[in-house]
């Protein structure tokens, strides 16, 4: 029988995940700039993107980077720093870590090892997306980003079928090639809203059917990063 594992706010916490602003500055909680400047060490996505929010908030702690190219390699030991007492805080580059952002080998790795792991409640850019959408938020399907080339063919067929709404991440520069791709094995007259650049100056949120988005964006052009909420199957 597996042994059953607790974290708690009372215990002490080792590792904290810290959602950052997808766009404003200012959507950060007093209690996420708490952590990072009571943390040992900040683990960042990429130190200078971080470094901005660092000084805007004037929090002056250890930086590491933490990002997919070196997780594999630094997690022993950024364990064995935890078992020795200290206290890390990660953060990536915008929004929740975890969320199509390294996170999972180091969370796992402390889970196995009995280490107190908390994440803050926070930004991240698909909820917004979904709730302002005008399509079913009750149920859905987050895909994060699509695969490039192994495994896209059997994904989008099974989604095609997907009964809740889906919510996929994109590039501007892959968006259309993707609507057009949807328009395929979805249909043209399937909804979908297509948010950019959320929390930022340019916010802009487009709805309509596969084809009038598609269409809008191959008059206007994309920019931005972007969040594409896809009505579920319901016939």
């Amino acid at each position: 029988m597996a042994e059953v594992q607790q974290s708690t706010n009372q215990q002490k916490v080792s590792l904290y995940l810290v959602p950052t602003p997808v766009g404003n500055l200012k959507d950060i909680t007093f209690r996420a700039i708490e952590v990072l400047q009571s943390a040992d060490v900040i683990l960042c996505e990429d130190t200078r993107t971080s470094a901005r929010l660092l000084q805007h908030y004037q929090i002056q702690k250890p930086v590491s980077p933490y990002h997919q190219h070196n997780e594999h390699k630094i997690v022993p030991h950024l364990i064995s720093q935890m078992q020795s007492g200290k206290v890390f805080a990660l953060i990536t580059d915008a929004g929740t870590p975890g969320i199509s952002d390294p996170a999972f080998l180091l969370v796992r790795a402390c889970v196995q090892n009995n280490i107190n792991v908390l994440c803050l409640p926070g930004a991240t850019a698909f909820v917004p997306a979904l709730v302002v959408s005008g399509l079913p938020a009750h149920r859905f399907a987050f895909e994060g980003f699509l695969p490039p080339k192994k495994g896209r063919h059997t994904l989008l067929t099974k989604l095609a079928q997907e009964e809740r709404t889906i919510i996929l991440y994109e590039s501007p520069m892959r968006l259309q090639k993707t609507l057009f791709e949807l328009m395929n094995y979805f249909g043209e007259s399937r909804n979908c809203s297509v948010s950019r650049e959320i929390s930022k100056m340019f916010e802009t949120h487009i709805r309509g059917s596969l084809l009038e988005v598609h269409n809008y964006f191959q008059e206007h052009g994309v920019k931005g990063e972007i969040v594409l909420v896809i009505e579920g199957k319901n016939d």
